[in-house]
C-alpha cells in the first residue's frame, strides 16, 4: 500500500506528522527470543516493557500492513478507564477486592501512558481530561446515576466517578437536552497515530525489530520437541515465546476464525472550529464526551480545534470478513454526523472533512483478557470490544512481566489467563451479533418514544451471556 493510500486510512493518519512509508519486510527465516504478531497498540506495548525489563531480547514484530494500520490508528483517541464490562462484572467474576484491583491497574495504566509519551518524547496530544457521560433524558439518567451508585458501593470514589448534575455537566459539554450525566476522571484524550507510531520508534530503539508487509497466516505452538513458530507469507519465524497481539483480525489466522468477532465502528471529523463556536460548545480542557445511549457514540476535541465523533451500529459481516473502509462512505457516518450536528446545533454548516471506520474484537462474552502459557510458548491479550487504547497498555505491560517472570501488582489481576468460549458457528454468530446492535439501537428508538427505560436492554444483556 502507498503512502497515499495509508493517509487516507483516518483523520489520524492523515494528520500524523513523518513518512508512512513501510519497514522493510521479514527478509526469509529468522529466529527471535519473543515474536509478536500485530504493530498496535497490544504487540508494541508488549514488545516496549520486553525490552525494558531485558535488553538482551530479541523481539521480532510481525505486521501485515504498517505499524497502526488497524484500530490502533483508527480509534476514537480515548484512553479509557473503563472495560468492555463493567467493575460489577468483573466483582461477580472474582471478588469485589479483585475488580478494584483490576480498575486500578487500568488506571495506573492510563497515567503510565503519559509518563512513557513524556519519556519518549512522543507528541501524542495527551491531555488527562476525564470523561463526561452525558444524561440527556429520564431513562439515561436513570442509567448512568444507577452505575456510579453500584461503582461507589464497590469502592470506588468521587475521585474516580461521580454524578455531575445539570449546570456542571454543561460546564464539561453544552450539549442539547442535559440533564445531568457522569464524570470520570481517568481517561485522556490522545492523537491514537501519533501514539502508535512513537511506539513503534521507541521500540526499535530499544533495539527491536518490525517487519511490515508481512502477513502471518499461523502460529504454531510449541508441542514440547520444537519452538513455537510463525508461518508468514515472507518466512517462518522461531522463537520461544509468540505473543498473538491481533484483535479483530485474529480471523485471519488459521484455526481462529471464531475466536473474536470482527465488528465496525465509524468516525468523522469536522474543519478546525472557530473560537465562537468552541466557547458555546466548550470541552476546555480536552474531557472526552459521550451520552448515556445504548448504542454507543463517543468523541473529542482534538489538539487542533476540531470534534472528532464515532459511533457504533455498522453490521457484523457474514463469516467474520473483515471489509476496507478507507474511502468509504457508510450510512452510520452519515447517524454520526446527525447526532453530532444534534448535539452541537452551533456547529451550524461546519464541514465533515474526515470519515473513516475499523473493525474492533469483540469476544463472546464481552470480557477482554491477556495471558501466557509457558508450556506452549503462546501469549495473547485482546476481545477489548472497543476500549483497547488503554486496555492494551495494560495488556502488553502485563504480558511483558509474565514473560519476563516479573512480579507485579499487574501480575496478579482476575482477567489472566480468562479464555472466552468461541462463537457460534455461521449462520447463528451472524444472526446474534446483528441482533445485538438491533437491539441496542432498538433500545434507544423505544426510549425516545416513551421517555422510560426500554426492557430490550435487558433482553441484549441476557443474549450477551
Amino acid at each position: 500500500m502507498d503512502q497515499r493510500d495509508d493517509r487516507a486510512v483516518s483523520f489520524w493518519h492523515d494528520t500524523v506528522p513523518g513518512s508512512l512509508d513501510p519497514r522493510p519486510a521479514l527478509g526469509g527465516d529468522r529466529d527471535a527470543d519473543v515474536a509478536i504478531v500485530g504493530a498496535g497498540f497490544t504487540g508494541l506495548w508488549t514488545a516496549y516493557h520486553l525490552l525494558k525489563l531485558d535488553p538482551a531480547l530479541r523481539v521480532v514484530v510481525l505486521e501485515r500492513e504498517i505499524a497502526g494500520f488497524g484500530a490502533s490508528g483508527r480509534n476514537g483517541g480515548w484512553a479509557l478507564g473503563e472495560y468492555s464490562i463493567s467493575p460489577m462484572d468483573w466483582a461477580a467474576r472474582s471478588s469485589p477486592e479483585a475488580a478494584i484491583r483490576q480498575m486500578r491497574g487500568l488506571y495506573d495504566a492510563i497515567d503510565d501512558i503519559g509518563l512513557v509519551t513524556d519519556a519518549e518524547s512522543i507528541d501524542c496530544h495527551y491531555v488527562h481530561g476525564g470523561w463526561i457521560d452525558m444524561a440527556r433524558s429520564g431513562p439515561q439518567a436513570e442509567r448512568i446515576a444507577a452505575g456510579v451508585r453500584a461503582r461507589h458501593a464497590l469502592g470506588l470514589t468521587d475521585d474516580d466517578v461521580r454524578w455531575v448534575d445539570e449546570d456542571e455537566a454543561r460546564s464539561f459539554c453544552n450539549a442539547t437536552e442535559m440533564v445531568g450525566g457522569w464524570f470520570n476522571s481517568h481517561v485522556a484524550a490522545i492523537h491514537p497515530s501519533r501514539l502508535v507510531r512513537g511506539l513503534a520508534e521507541a521500540v526499535e530503539r530499544l533495539g527491536g525489530t518490525i517487519h511490515e508487509q508481512t502477513a502471518v497466516a499461523a502460529i504454531h505452538p510449541s508441542n514440547g520437541s520444537d519452538q513455537t513458530r510463525v508461518v508468514t507469507d515472507r518466512g517462518t519465524v522461531r522463537a520461544e515465546v509468540v505473543v498473538r497481539a491481533t484483535e479483530g483480525y485474529t480471523r485471519d489466522l488459521a484455526g481462529h476464525r471464531r475466536t473474536i468477532a470482527p465488528v465496525y465502528s465509524m468516525m468523522v471529523a469536522t474543519e478546525p472550529l472557530s473560537d465562537a463556536v468552541w466557547d458555546e460548545i466548550g470541552l476546555a480542557g480536552r474531557p472526552t464526551f459521550g451520552d448515556g445511549r445504548n448504542l454507543v457514540i463517543y468523541g473529542q476535541r482534538t489538539a487542533d480545534g476540531r470534534i472528532a465523533m464515532g459511533g457504533r451500529g455498522a453490521p457484523y459481516q457474514f463469516g467474520s470478513k473483515v471489509v476496507s473502509t478507507t474511502g468509504v462512505h457508510h450510512e452510520v457516518h452519515d447517524k454520526v454526523e446527525a447526532t453530532l450536528r444534534q448535539l452541537f446545533p452551533v456547529l451550524g454548516d461546519a464541514a465533515i472533512t474526515h470519515r473513516w471506520g475499523g473493525v474492533l474484537g469483540l469476544a463472546r462474552d464481552w470480557v477482554p483478557s491477556c495471558g501466557f502459557d509457558r508450556t506452549s510458548g503462546m501469549a495473547w491479550a485482546g476481545g477489548y470490544v472497543g476500549d483497547g487504547v488503554a486496555t492494551a497498555k495494560l495488556a502488553g505491560h502485563t504480558i511483558a512481566e509474565l514473560i519476563t517472570g516479573t512480579d507485579s501488582d499487574r501480575t496478579a489481576l482476575p482477567w489472566i489467563g480468562h479464555r472466552a468460549r468461541k462463537w457460534e458457528s455461521e449462520p447463528l454468530r451472524w444472526m446474534g451479533v446483528n441482533a445485538g446492535l438491533w437491539m441496542a439501537a432498538s433500545a434507544d428508538r423505544a426510549e425516545a418514544r416513551t421517555g422510560r427505560p426500554s426492557r430490550r436492554v435487558d433482553w441484549l444483556n441476557r443474549l450477551l451471556k
